[in-house]
């Protein structure tokens, strides 16, 4: 009996000085996002006109805009990220006019939206590389909390 209480009190002790309130590495939610994101990155777009890629575009912009709650969140803002996403926010508005050109003209594969396009997914790229930098770093608090 005493080996059994001694055992439950090396494991309450053990247990107890944990810092539960500082957020796991990685940040599980964001990571699940980053994955989503890279995924729509990779296989959207493939083999389609540049016109037909501004629903994929814009869901990438949905799961970007996930992704900046969830850095909000847990307060992991950085100029790095600023700085990409107003590449995206600028890379945006240039394929939304080049869109608008093409529209107004004949030809259904114009090279501007083509670049247009491109560059809106290189922005993309470098937002989550970003993003994936803020997420492996370690929590701003890591190792100032007592034991």
């Amino acid at each position: 009996m005493r080996a059994a209480a001694s055992v439950a009190a090396l494991f309450l002790l053990a247990t107890g000085c944990r810092n539960d309130s500082v957020p796991a590495w990685g940040y599980p939610e964001l990571g699940a996002t980053l994955t989503a994101l890279s995924r729509t990155l990779e296989e959207g777009c493939a083999g389609q006109a540049p016109e037909s890629c501004a629903g994929e575009l814009d869901r990438l912009d949905a799961l970007a805009g996930r992704a900046f709650t969830e850095v909000l969140d847990h307060r992991l803002l950085d100029t790095a990220y600023v700085g990409a996403r107003n590449e995206v926010d600028r890379a945006r508005e240039l394929r939304t006019a080049a869109a608008a050109r093409a529209r107004a003209g004949r030809d259904p594969y114009p090279l501007p939206l083509r670049r247009a396009v491109e560059a809106e997914r290189l922005a993309y790229r470098h937002l989550l590389a970003a993003l994936e930098r803020i997420r492996t770093a370690p929590p701003p608090e890591a190792g100032a909390e007592p034991v």
